[in-house]
């Protein structure tokens, strides 16, 4: 395990959060789930019929003993549970239609999330992104003042880090939706011990070519750049410009990134999809993620094509987001 996720399993620790998974009947879930119990730093939450989870931890030979697993067709405090997610709703789900959502078992788990039964919540080993980012919207929506959620992945390679956005929800955000997605990326680094240096990603830098797409990623970073004078934010930036310094010194002599970039802004989904899986796959980095931000309480979304190791990293880190959200609400 690398040194980050050493430091984030010594401080996740000392506080054990729960999280829950809610694909309990998935073998790399369910190895994940019991590793986190054995190694004492994660109290998880399995969701599912207790009779399969036993026989398929029985087929992969683990033990489920440490485990909480929660059915919700036999859960104690459904009724309660029933009556909280038609209050959120607000006249949008009846009662009848409430039970028959909570038997979801993503909607379940972010049930438990919102009425503070659980901590965190991952999902998305078995389910799509709309299928695990839909009930957190629904039921623990945004942060005041935050209008939507954005997906970012943690790029680790030995000691280098990084942190790429939006990799993963916003399909082409304006420049508004583009300046919060860079400002809220620059406070998740913090949780990982980068001293965010933010470049706003585009084919052109500080003016070199001009057309909608750049003018859209130069507006984002001035809006960006005012809302937080406290970050160091530039753009828009090609990404040499932002990453190399010989090539900085040449293109942004002025720029206070000096090729030292370390928190990617990248200006439409399609560019962040290709640009994680091009440094995952060519440069060989751990892609950890999509870690959402923006939202009340930590929900993170799996690939389908993770492993046992990614469904225990992304735990440690909702976890990590659970301590830093209470930290801050009681600061």
């Amino acid at each position: 395990m690398s040194n980050l996720f050493a430091d984030i399993k010594q401080q996740v620790g000392s506080h054990k959060p729960s999280i829950v998974l809610p694909e309990g009947t998935d073998e790399r879930v369910l190895e994940a789930a019991v590793k986190l119990a054995a190694d004492n730093v994660v109290e998880p939450i399995l969701i599912g019929n207790p009779d399969e989870i036993a026989s398929l931890a029985d087929k992969i030979n683990v033990k489920i003993d440490d485990v909480t697993i929660y059915n919700p067709k036999t859960y104690a405090h459904l009724d309660a549970m029933v009556e909280a997610f038609v209050e959120r709703r607000k006249g949008k789900a009846t009662e009848e239609q409430a039970r028959e959502l909570l038997m979801d078992v993503n909607y379940f788990g972010t049930m438990l999330v919102y009425m503070e039964k659980a901590d965190g919540l991952v999902s998305g080993a078995a389910h799509s992104t709309g299928d695990t980012v839909r009930p957190a919207l629904q039921i623990i929506k945004t942060l005041p003042g935050i209008k939507r959620t954005s997906g970012v992945f943690v790029m680790v390679k030995e000691d280098k880090k990084f942190v790429f956005g939006d990799c993963a929800i916003n399909i082409s955000p304006n420049e508004e939706e583009l300046a919060e997605i860079a400002t809220a990326t620059a406070d998740t680094a913090k949780l990982f011990g980068i001293d965010p240096k933010v470049a706003m990603l585009s084919f052109s830098t500080l003016g070199s070519a001009s057309s909608q797409e750049t003018q859209k990623v130069s507006a984002a970073t001035k809006i960006a750049q005012e809302s937080r004078p406290d970050l160091v934010i530039d753009g828009e930036f090609q990404f040499d410009a932002a990453f190399v310094p010989a090539v900085a010194q040449k293109k942004a002599p002025d720029s206070p990134l000096k090729g030292e970039a370390n928190v990617f802004i990248f200006p439409s989904l399609e560019s962040g999809n290709l640009g994680y899986k091009i440094a995952q796959r060519l440069g060989g980095y751990d892609a950890i993620g999509p870690i959402l931000q923006g939202l009340n309480k930590p929900v993170n979304d799996l690939s389908r094509g993770c492993n046992v190791d990614d469904v225990y990293k992304l735990s440690l880190i909702t976890a990590m987001q659970a301590i830093t959200q209470t930290e801050t609400q009681k600061a």
